[in-house]
């Protein structure tokens, strides 16, 4: 081979090798690009992200119950509940023991008082998550425990007072009264196996249009009341009536995470 075409071919090479390294140069440069925006991105996902927990952190309800220093007086406390326009603004306790505890015991210490506490018994769990939880309260000692829910017999009040509220450690839940009546003495929850879809229903309706001459009930619920509907019933006596009960019965309406 001449001279010359050993430079013409070593020359070739090299611009082989140029071009190899080029493209190579090229690739890596490519590369760092692509990961440098896919790391950014990432990032700004991310960020995303923890803004979106921020925003839903942010939104969550206000819970004004001090839960942690009320059940170390007594675990027996598990949820609050304050009824607008009433002076209904009380712990809700269950006894794991018997229901008859806090007939005649204070929620806050479990000494003895005459007016007793607001309650469930055990037939109800404590999530309200029952198809029907019922609260008892008593009436007539002064205007304390459940005594003011007689407010609701006058309509003008019960057109103006449409929900109560509920709290528990961890969320605030808001019902829409449905109704107030006087109702019989029957242990409601013995009384009806809610389990059953018809049954149910047939509470339901009975709620809504309660057999009754002392009664409120709401006109404007603007739905229609199903089987996944969760119903609380407060109850309390009718003074100088020992076989009758008032009664204020709520449809749930928004469960709503605490801070």
């Amino acid at each position: 081979m001449s001279e010359e075409n050993k430079r013409g071919s070593k020359r070739a090479a090299l611009i082989i090798i140029a071009i190899i390294l080029l493209i190579i140069g090229c690739s890596i440069l490519a590369y760092r690009l692509y990961t440098d925006y896919t790391a950014e991105q990432g990032q700004q996902e991310i960020s995303s992200i923890a803004a979106s927990t921020t925003q839903i952190e942010v939104e969550k309800a206000e819970n004004p119950i001090d839960f942690n220093s009320l059940q170390k007086k007594n675990s027996d406390i598990y949820a609050w509940i304050k009824v607008g326009g009433t002076k209904v603004d009380y712990p809700i306790v269950q006894s794991p023991e018997t229901d008859e505890m806090y007939l005649k015991h204070s929620a806050i210490d479990k000494s003895w008082v005459a007016s007793g506490a607001i309650y469930t018994e055990m037939v109800n769990t404590k999530s309200f998550n029952d198809r029907v939880t019922l609260i008892y309260g008593h009436n007539g000692y002064s205007d304390t425990m459940f005594t003011t829910l007689h407010k609701f017999e006058k309509k003008d009040f019960f057109d103006k007072h449409q929900t109560f509220v509920i709290y528990t450690p961890t969320s605030k839940l808001t019902y829409k009264i449905v109704s107030a009546f006087k109702y019989d003495d029957r242990h409601i929850m013995n009384s009806f196996d809610f389990q059953n879809d018809d049954i149910f229903l047939e509470f339901l309706d009975m709620i809504q249009n309660p057999a009754s001459s002392n009664k409120n009930v709401r006109e404007d619920l603007g739905r229609e009341l199903t089987t996944d509907d969760k119903v609380v019933v407060l109850s309390t006596c009718i003074t100088n009536q020992r076989s009758s009960r008032y009664l204020v019965c709520g449809v749930l309406e928004s469960n709503e995470e605490t801070n």
